[in-house]
């Protein structure tokens, strides 16, 4: 309306919004806009937007499709979402495949190997997962342990998986257990896929009840006043099960839960996420 002309970053932003409200008709019609009026030539950006799209709302073998006919060599970054796009949707033979051609292209990347013991667990072929963890270790990767933040009382805590190190870790595993209570009764399911063990269901419930991010909570919930907002930074991109879960807290508790993990921001209250779940 003003008459400024957009430019390539303009629909970077574009295409990014689209992707995560899923509006994916709108993005493909951006996409086409900005080559057909606008005379703008796609960069590998524009492309990995179209394919983040795709991916979040499922379309794993149309984004396969888009990457194999793209006029320009697809990035690592590109072919990663594509694996866990696979792993997401249950994709697995698809994202075995191209997790094993990351590691071809990119041995000494762990995120590969990561990626591919996380399709073999979900495929509950343990054998194969823990043969990729070999692996591993022989060239000396570590996966990045998932860890969060919360600053109380200009102090910063941090806590990791089922961490005993506080000096409150009884009762805030005590908490935790309430927490799963109460979400159960508002109709709660626990994501046991998430786990990556060949545990029964109850053990990955346990599991999945010691994450970080619901440590964190549990111990924000204990130690801060009724109603105010909580605050916490994740070094990963947060779990579907405490995404969930935290939608769940942030209504049954009344308190606005803002969550900054390795993609984004996420804003939780009165049961929902700014991210509209499309993250």
């Amino acid at each position: 309306r003003d008459g400024v002309e957009p430019d390539g970053v303009v629909f970077i932003g574009l295409l990014s919004a689209c992707s995560h409200s899923g509006f994916v008709e709108k993005g493909k019609e951006y996409f086409d806009l900005m080559r057909k009026e606008f005379a703008i030539l796609p960069k590998i950006e524009h492309y990995g937007c179209m394919v983040d799209m795709l991916c979040r709302v499922g379309h794993v073998r149309e984004a396969v499709e888009f990457v194999q006919k793209m006029p320009i060599e697809p990035n690592s970054i590109i072919w990663r979402t594509l694996v866990n796009a696979c792993r997401t949707h249950s994709e697995l033979k698809l994202g075995e495949n191209l997790a094993k051609q990351l590691i071809q292209n990119e041995p000494t990347l762990e995120a590969n190997y990561v990626l591919l013991s996380n399709i073999y667990a979900k495929m509950s072929h343990w054998e194969e997962k823990t043969k990729t963890r070999e692996v591993m270790d022989k060239k000396g990767m570590r996966k990045i342990p998932g860890s969060t933040m919360i600053e109380l009382n200009n102090k910063i805590y941090r806590f990791v998986a089922g961490d005993i190190s506080h000096n409150q870790f009884k009762e805030i595993f005590e908490m935790v257990d309430a927490m799963g209570r109460e979400m159960k009764r508002a109709g709660y399911v626990p994501s046991t896929s998430e786990v990556m063990l060949d545990i029964d269901e109850e053990d990955k419930e346990d599991n999945l009840n010691r994450h970080s991010e619901k440590l964190a909570i549990a111990f924000a919930l204990m130690n801060t006043p009724p109603g105010t907002p909580i605050r916490i930074v994740k070094n990963l991109r947060v779990c579907n099960d405490c995404h969930s879960a935290s939608k769940f807290i942030s209504k049954i508790y009344n308190r606005e839960i803002i969550a900054r993990d390795r993609s984004r921001f996420h804003h939780f209250k009165d049961g929902l996420c700014s991210c509209k779940d499309f993250w």
